[in-house]
């Protein structure tokens, strides 16, 4: 065979391989996407909390927009929602027009072009803002199923859910809202019991004695079964409150906690302790965030009881008490536990279980502190725990990376020096020597 046609031959046997190879991807990519996030922390990308809650969802999801097909509306949220679908396959999107029948969109409630109401077994949520954090919020609430009512004690000079002083929390509890729960207020006042409806009671610091009506209906919500969360701050122990305490088989013992060695982790007042570690509880099992507790009350269990009691907060060795209001009790010594996880089969045949917290510190989720490390994370753990969320409790915490950039005026100075006089002259300087090389080539 000559020379030419064998150069010929070859050129087309290339020219075959590379359409073959251009073919097979082809083929490959119409069948199988590959999306890579480059960016910081994968910012782009699905959040592992929204994968999370994909994951809980055992069952088909439908997702019906409302959205008209003029404009960019169904193809922005077709886009958006691509994602969702990759993540868990038995997710279906579809369209209504929301202008064929306008009878039947003012029945659904229809009052935002392109609303979407997403269904899973017996349950539904509206959205009528799309991005994930909204998106993400309404897949858990079906999770969650109906809204759980969360009552807070109010009237003794309790924190207040509501609230926007530092001591309150109103900021936690307005975001309990996006999570399936509805804080309402529970005064003494004005019922004699806790209303049957009712998921889970928060006693969060009272400043007052409780009435005797007060601490008899808390004690027969216990004794009935109820689920309940104590915040006990130091110092604020009455008689009122004991009826509870010996319900429970636990102590609130005197004085506060200081631990000298948080002046290591940059805190002035020793009275902040800072934990870095848990004892293994439901509630905080593979939880890792740092969290921070200002002026905490210590806790110990005094008997031996039907409550298991786990212990899920607890003070480093280094750890002692002092005394407040000038009592001269003896010190005690760390670690000390001020967190208590409290469970046994529940009195009442509608539930399996009851549940309770006590934690001897009501500040961690307060307007002034909820924003510390794990505060929040850890707060959510507690309430899931207590309504018998366990399957979201091991959710990524919620969070998103710090998109601001802080210079001081002096990087910001050089930076300003950099861009606008140094690199425009480097580039007039490279530029100017190409065209004399190329002159005396």
């Amino acid at each position: 065979m000559n020379a030419p046609l064998t150069r010929r031959l070859n050129g087309w046997l290339a020219a075959l391989l590379v359409l073959l190879g251009a073919g097979a991807i082809g083929f490959l990519t119409a069948r199988h996407d590959h999306v890579a996030d480059w960016t910081f922390n994968s910012r782009v990308s699905m959040s592992p909390e929204t994968r999370a809650v994909l994951t809980k969802l055992n069952g088909p999801v439908d997702i019906v927009s409302y959205a008209s097909p003029q404009g960019d509306l169904r193809q922005t949220i077709a886009a958006f929602l691509q994602r969702y679908e990759q993540a868990k396959p038995d997710l279906h999107v579809s369209f209504v027009d929301p202008q064929q029948d306008p009878n039947a969109m003012r029945n659904l409630g229809i009052t935002v072009d392109g609303e979407l109401i997403l269904h899973y077994r017996d349950r539904q949520q509206r959205l009528d803002t799309l991005n994930e954090r909204s998106l993400t919020d309404a897949l858990e609430r079906l999770v969650r199923g109906n809204d759980r009512i969360v009552a807070f004690v109010t009237g003794d000079g309790e924190r207040r859910a509501d609230g926007v002083a530092n001591a309150d929390l109103g900021t936690f509890a307005s975001q309990l809202s996006q999570r399936g729960m509805r804080a309402v207020p529970l005064n003494f006042s004005q019922v004699a019991a806790v209303p049957n409806q009712t998921d889970l009671v928060v006693l969060a610091g009272p400043q007052a004695a409780l009435s005797p009506g007060a601490t008899k209906a808390l004690t027969d919500y216990l004794g009935s079964g109820g689920n309940l969360l104590w915040l006990a701050d130091p110092g604020n122990m009455d008689a009122s409150l004991q009826p509870m305490a010996d319900a429970l088989s636990i102590r609130v013992l005197p004085g506060e906690l200081v631990d000298a060695s948080s002046s290591a982790l940059g805190l002035k007042d020793p009275r902040m302790i800072a934990l870095g570690d848990y004892p293994p509880s439901a509630i905080t099992r593979g939880f890792t965030l740092a969290t921070l507790f200002p002026e905490v009350a210590p806790l110990a269990q005094v008997r031996k009881s039907e409550w298991n009691v786990e212990p899920f907060l607890r003070s480093s060795p280094q750890a002692t008490t002092q005394s407040l209001g000038g009592n001269a009790a003896a010190p005690l010594k760390g670690p000390l536990d001020f967190g208590f996880a409290l469970s046994r089969l529940s009195p009442s045949p509608a539930k399996s279980e009851q549940r309770v917290v006590v934690i001897g510190n009501g500040d961690f989720l307060s307007n002034s502190y909820l924003g510390n490390g794990g505060n929040r994370a850890l707060g959510d753990r507690i309430f899931d725990w207590l309504l018998g969320d366990d399957e979201l409790i091991n959710m990524p915490p919620r969070g998103a990376p710090d998109r601001v950039l802080t210079v001081s005026q002096g990087e910001l100075s050089a930076l300003s020096i950099i861009f606008i006089l140094i690199m425009p002259v480097l580039l007039l300087v490279i530029g100017g020597v190409i065209a004399w090389r190329r002159r005396r080539a």
